[in-house]
């Protein structure tokens, strides 16, 4: 029997496929029809090949574009794994994104969902699954891993496993799904709210100190002979940074003691958040001679990154240094962007080996 199209309501909804053979290391973003869930999903449309390993934010202007891409039936509104009907896409007048997971097995954002325990005043944060890579060798530090805006702990799995660190146990968390400002609302999984990726934006210190403490509530429980280290891509940089003032002040942005004993930090591609309102809380630290000159930190910043744009990862380390961070190494790459390369994470490696005495 034939159905009536006009009496159904067709969802749109990105999917991220990985290329192999000749195109092996790139991910394609194509839209699909999955329909009322009747009948079989059918991929229509456009698709783009794009680099990975990457987190890379890929911003579509809409204006003209959005009507001739919607006719086209090609992906203009959303996240991917994020369904959207053709009527709210045409509503939809903002910037949008493609985020590339970092490898190209595991593009799902599937999964069960855990609850870290931390509680707002407003409300219980839910973060997603937690993806952990063992060590191969013997256990002598654990570093917690934040992915970047609009992807999981499992796409950045997959990369640390290939690192040669033996003796460093990852923990990859995946950040809750909430509305984000930046695309207009539409949900994503986030560390925290963004409506700019920069040090101008309006910062959600609510959602920094969640996710601060979710970190911290990971390293809990790792062995006290174990050092332990915060790292991210992104906005997962941008969190980690943010921890690492949190343990240099002791306390989170809402004055509850921070627990964690860092011993490193690690920040690709990102920014230190609520530069505004720390400022004076981080004077205050640089003043009372706390513990912020001895922990280590590395920034790493491409200087054609066109989404975290380079001047603000400049910017971060300088904010780090007056504000008595002794140990800050910021290391620059002339044609990199918004995503990683061998050679940025041979730096990591060197970097954390030599850190935390490896």
């Amino acid at each position: 029997m034939q159905r009536d199209k006009d009496t159904r309501q067709v969802a749109k909804v990105v999917k991220m496929i990985p290329f192999w053979g000749k195109e092996e290391g790139k991910v394609k973003a194509q839209v699909w029809d999955v329909g009322d869930g009747r009948g079989p999903e059918r991929p229509r449309g456009e698709s783009w090949a794009l680099p990975s390993p990457a987190l890379q934010l890929c911003q579509l202007k809409l204006q003209r574009r959005q009507q001739e891409n919607i006719a086209r039936n090609t992906p203009t509104s959303g996240s991917f794994s994020q369904v959207a009907t053709a009527g709210s896409i045409l509503r939809q007048s903002l910037q949008v994104a493609v985020h590339l997971a970092v490898c190209t097995a595991n593009m799902s954002f599937a999964g069960s969902s855990v609850v870290s325990g931390v509680k707002t005043a407003r409300k219980a944060i839910e973060f997603g699954k937690t993806h952990v890579v063992r060590p191969k060798g013997r256990h002598q530090a654990t570093v917690v891993w934040l992915h970047g805006l609009g992807d999981n702990g499992a796409s950045w799995s997959q990369l640390l496993e290939t690192l040669p660190l033996p003796n460093i146990k990852w923990i990859c968390p995946t950040a809750p799904t909430r509305p984000i400002a930046l695309f207009g609302g539409f949900p994503s999984t986030a560390w925290f709210d963004v409506e700019d990726l920069s040090e101008d934006g309006p910062d959600d210190l609510e959602g920094l100190d969640a996710s601060a403490a979710h970190v911290a509530y990971l390293l809990s429980t790792e062995p006290s002979d174990i050092k332990l280290a915060v790292g991210g891509f992104s906005m997962g940089a941008a969190t980690a940074l943010y921890s690492a003032t949190c343990h240099s002040l002791g306390k989170y942005g809402n004055g509850n003691p921070y627990p964690a004993n860092l011993s490193a930090v690690v920040g690709l591609s990102g920014w230190l958040p609520c530069s505004k309102t720390l400022k004076s809380k981080m004077e205050e630290m640089k003043a009372s001679n706390s513990g912020a000159g001895s922990l280590p930190v590395l920034l790493c910043h491409g200087k054609v990154d066109d989404v975290v744009l380079y001047k603000f990862g400049e910017k971060s380390s300088q904010a780090l240094r007056s504000c008595g961070f002794q140990d800050v190494t910021f290391k620059s790459y002339n044609t990199l962007g918004h995503y990683t390369v061998p050679e940025e994470m041979d730096e990591v490696c060197a970097w954390l080996t030599s850190k935390l005495g490896l």
